[in-house]
């Protein structure tokens, strides 16, 4: 959720004071002394909040609010009024502002209404992204959930996969939806009308893996822990290729393959055909800021399943799903979201033990640590990741205890 606050106010002392106040509570604040200074900050990407003083010469609140909501009637403008202008604040909450708060106002005053503020522009955006995703055509942003660049690297990965139409190796850890990718690269491409067939590799045999082929005609064949498929149907694969069996072949494993191969233990040549184009799938360790939007696609869609209301998720359960480790994956997020449904929590709710405020710093250590780990390191990228100034994130790694360069390679 972006924490980003643009402050409009002519006067230099003023705004520097409740900028600093808004720094404290750990807002980003993009400061202007004008509507004008402003202006082009006001588009409808913008994902924070705006906070701007009644009286400006010139333009002047009222009509930054117009101008605004113009660009985006979602866009929460709170005014700050001086003392006697309490009938012209109405007049503004009239016309759609989000809040108007009279100058000098307590800092815990103001940061509780940009809190509420902050939060109701996350939730407008997320929907409308939502929204977006589900009318697009594209299977990957349909169906590959998730919100971080790793994610959105999947979906492209799983475009130019699909693009080159060819057979292809999907890894990943246990549970992190590997034949869930194998079956988007399917509808992706040219084939995605004929049948998509899975089977698990282990334990198969001539007779079965023939059965597969011809089911799979004119498709997609997806084999699940290809490194359990007997030696001499890995050779049959091996040289067979697409053209001749009319099957595109899509292979997921969630073990190394490069070691199997070097120790004899799976056809060199069928690996090499596969990892020509391959897919390797984050796992959730890597992009814990995705557990939220995965865990609420997951609970709507168990409840749709279970034929119950959707259940509100909180921010203490937020809080409590990215407090833990996932080694499990999606699958095991999956699991938690259908108990959530279900009225059984107790997998997706916090640690009784531990207060909101404990929650939330362990939630922040560990998108610190996972920014750290996707930048190698640098700092200064991992700070810019998240959005953060540097002071803030030094400070911030300070106070848990975290060292850069512990995650140089």
């Amino acid at each position: 959720m972006s924490r980003t606050v643009l402050l409009v106010d002519d006067d230099a002392a003023v705004r520097e004071a409740l900028a600093q106040s808004l720094e404290l509570a750990e807002m980003t604040v993009i400061s202007a002394g004008s509507f004008v200074a402003a202006k082009d900050r006001i588009t409808p990407d913008f994902a924070g909040v705006i906070l701007s003083d009644m009286r400006m010469p010139g333009r002047d609140g009222f009509h930054l609010l117009e101008y605004a909501h113009g660009q985006d009637p979602d866009l929460p403008v709170i005014l700050l009024t001086g003392e006697g202008d309490i009938p012209m604040a109405v007049s503004a909450m009239g016309q759609g502002a989000f809040g108007f708060l009279e100058k000098p106002c307590a800092p815990a005053d103001l940061v509780a209404v940009l809190e509420r503020a902050l939060r109701t522009r996350a939730i407008v955006q997320d929907n409308r992204r939502l929204r977006q995703m589900v009318e697009t055509g594209d299977p990957p942003a349909r169906m590959i959930f998730g919100t971080s660049d790793l994610a959105e690297g999947l979906r492209r990965q799983i475009r130019l996969v699909a693009q080159a139409e060819g057979d292809a190796l999907i890894t990943g850890a246990a549970g992190s939806g590997i034949s869930k990718v194998a079956e988007v690269v399917h509808l992706c491409t040219t084939r995605s009308k004929a049948p998509f067939v899975k089977r698990a590799a282990g334990g198969m045999t001539a007779d079965s893996l023939a059965s597969a082929l011809e089911e799979a005609r004119g498709g997609s064949l997806f084999l699940d822990e290809i490194s359990q498929l007997p030696a001499q149907l890995q050779l049959t694969l091996s040289e067979a290729d697409e053209g001749v069996r009319d099957v595109c072949l899509m292979a997921g494993n969630t073990r190394d393959l490069v070691a199997d191969v070097q120790n004899g233990r799976f056809n060199a040549d069928l690996y090499y055909s596969l990892e020509t184009l391959s897919i390797r799938i984050p796992s959730l360790a890597e992009r814990p800021e995705d557990i939220p939007d995965l865990f609420r696609r997951y609970t709507a869609q168990a409840a749709e399943q279970a034929g119950l209301e959707v259940p509100e998720v909180t921010a203490d359960v937020i809080a409590g799903l990215m407090a833990r480790d996932w080694p499990g994956n999606a699958r095991a997020l999956m699991s938690a979201a259908m108990r959530f449904v279900m009225g059984m929590p107790e997998d997706a709710v916090p640690d009784a033990a531990l207060g909101l405020t404990e929650q939330m710093s362990m939630v922040e250590k560990s998108l610190l640590e996972a920014a750290l780990r996707r930048s190698g390191g640098q700092a200064t990228t991992a700070a810019e990741a998240l959005k953060l100034p540097r002071k803030t994130f030094y400070d911030k790694l300070a106070r848990y205890g975290i060292r850069a360069e512990s995650f140089r390679p």
